[in-house]
């Protein structure tokens, strides 16, 4: 506990960049609903933000080589902070989109510069404890962003301002630390082959997961404005499925540690399924029930990418984590960014309710996959499992994949002894081997 509270000052910085992301991110979906952007425009901003944010999870190693991490992530905090504020003096369409895409590659580079002082502090014994401390204050952070929006508003330069000052304030816990300088940040481990053969059912759900809670995190806003909702409504709409969908991950966690994880896949992913559809077919106004039904949403859909990291590593060899954790992130990044302009085009062909049958299509879909998944290969049994840890899907990074405990054995500078295997584990991971073409 003692090095937790060596860096609370890292923590600190951590949440004044969610609370900025969380606001920014629902500030422009709605603000550029009232100024009458297309849906395919608003849809671009959602798709901008993911390709730079994978960019910038990619590159942002090599800029630090050259001039280091302080340097680097006041940098990149002051380009995050001038985006936000070029948001509010340039509104227009095709500015807006190409902002984002700043905006994303400078968020990943800080990010990752707080993840990499957090691993170079955590001890094996305290990874544990500031890894779920780390997710949780990202989580509540970011909800407070977004429920600030209730308060400022969208009109004006308050709220643009308020996400400029909560960017460029996350440097000064950075800046003032005295932990020591983190060693390199780490480039993405990224293996798609190697995840796919180890786990296609975590393959097609970190892309289903990247569709549709990239289409519904950057368009809903848009459609609880087009239904109605004022500022502060579609505030806590957000609130609701951000806090439900934390609430959510313990449990289902916990749950998906005692049996086969994909019957925990199955399970959210079809209730999501379930919850996208009855949205289109009630299509409510303005009223209780939208917010019944984006609560029962975030519920389902937000623990589905931490259930299907855990389930990869259940079949990972031993020091391939990080590898299917980074082939993971390539392809949540690909849905984030493909799923926003797909949502779009079917929101403006058809209604804005067409939204909601792009959730339904990739939850249903990979319930189905993992049903039919299950009847090719058993799982692991619930003793050799490396327990869940929550996480996040839109913010992780590299960084975060090296700072989760289950990256240690991936490491040996780490300290990490290499523990015996149990000889039902072994058998396992024979069969495993055996079956490695046609796995799930």
């Amino acid at each position: 506990m003692a090095s937790v509270i060596k860096i609370y000052a890292l923590f600190l910085g951590s949440a004044l960049l969610m609370f900025g992301g969380g606001l920014q991110g629902l500030l422009l979906s709605v603000r550029g609903a009232e100024e009458g952007f297309s849906l395919l425009a608003l849809g671009l901003i959602g798709t901008g933000w993911s390709v730079g944010f994978v960019a910038g999870s990619i590159s942002v190693p090599l800029v630090v080589r050259k001039v280091g991490h302080i340097r680097a992530f006041s940098v990149m905090a002051a380009i995050g902070t001038i985006t936000i504020l070029l948001n509010l003096l340039l509104i227009n369409d095709i500015s807006w989109i190409l902002l984002r895409a700043l905006s994303g590659f400078c968020f990943a580079g800080a990010a990752m510069i707080v993840e990499s002082w957090l691993n170079e502090v955590a001890e094996n014994k305290s990874r544990g404890t500031i890894f779920s401390i780390y997710v949780t204050i990202n989580m509540a952070a970011s909800t407070l962003g977004q429920i600030a929006m209730s308060v400022t508003g969208t009109a004006g330069y308050v709220p643009f301002v308020l996400g400029a000052i909560s960017f460029i304030c996350a440097v000064l816990p950075t800046a003032l630390t005295s932990s020591p300088q983190p060693r390199p940040l780490s480039s993405a481990k990224i293996d798609i082959g190697l995840l796919y053969r180890t786990s296609p059912v975590a393959a097609i759900a970190a892309f289903s997961v990247g569709m549709a809670n990239g289409a519904f995190g950057t368009l809903a806003p848009v459609y609880g404005y087009e239904q109605g909702l004022d500022t502060s409504g579609i505030a806590l709409l957000f609130a609701v499925a951000a806090i439900l969908g934390a609430v959510a991950q313990i449990p289902f966690g916990r749950l998906s540690d005692r049996i086969d994880r994909r019957i925990v896949l199955i399970g959210l992913s079809g209730f999501a399924a379930i919850v996208g559809a009855l949205t289109v077919l009630i299509n409510p106004g303005a009223n209780w029930m939208m917010f019944v039904l984006f609560a029962a949403y975030g519920f389902a859909a937000n623990p589905i990418y931490a259930v299907a990291v855990a389930h990869a590593n259940d079949f990972a060899k031993d020091g391939d984590f990080a590898k299917i954790a980074g082939g993971m992130l390539l392809i949540l990044g690909i849905g984030l960014a493909i799923g926003p302009a797909v949502a779009s085009l079917i929101m403006g062909a058809w209604s804005p309710v067409g939204l909601f049958m792009v959730t339904a299509s990739f939850h249903g879909a990979l319930a189905v996959t993992a049903f039919l998944r299950m009847r090719i290969r058993k799982g692991i049994d619930a003793a050799y499992r490396e327990p869940f840890r929550p996480m996040g899907d839109r913010q992780s990074t590299p960084e975060t994949i090296v700072l989760d405990p289950r990256a240690d054995s991936d490491s040996p500078e780490m300290g990490h002894a290499e523990a015996p295997v149990p000889d039902e584990l072994a058998t396992q991971n024979e069969d495993r081997r055996d079956v490695q073409d046609g796995t799930v």
